[in-house]
């Protein structure tokens, strides 16, 4: 297995971990072709964000992506994880975690200051898992506004 940040060949097997995120998410559902737009875009642009992944010669098995953005609370670049997942036949092998520490380490090097994620409020599992990271759970309630 080898972590390294995706590239445009690597879309399809990402849309695919996507689909099985998404099928467990309350919030979203899958669509490839949106999928693919994001991720290509978030390849194409490092100011966007980053995707890492791992994979063992052409099989992806985890991801985990972080978006860019500045905080005027921070005065500095910030990112947020859009979206972490390890397929389940490898869970429980320590991916998700070098995964997790590797965002850690990239967002560091660009000059984050903070890193923010959402996690279903019922996955007990993904929030220790977080917490164990050194997340902490924030004093904020997220709110969202869905635009047609």
């Amino acid at each position: 297995m080898r972590l390294t940040k995706a590239i445009h060949s690597d879309i399809p097997g990402l849309t695919e971990l996507l689909k099985t995120l998404f099928e467990q998410e309350a919030e979203f559902e899958p669509n490839s072709e949106a999928q693919s737009s994001a991720l290509s875009k978030i390849i194409s642009d490092p100011k966007i964000g980053i995707v890492l992944i791992a994979k063992d010669n052409e099989k992806i098995f985890g991801m985990v992506n972080l978006l860019f953005t500045e905080s005027t609370a921070l005065g500095s670049t910030v990112a947020i994880i859009e979206d972490m997942i390890v397929l389940s036949a490898f869970r429980g092998e320590g991916i998700g975690s070098q995964l997790i520490d590797y965002a850690i380490s990239e967002a560091k090097n660009v000059g984050c200051k903070r890193i923010t994620l959402l996690t279903d409020i019922d996955n007990p599992q993904a929030q220790s898992f977080y917490q164990k990271k050194g997340f902490m759970k924030s004093k904020m309630t997220p709110y969202r506004l869905l635009l047609d």
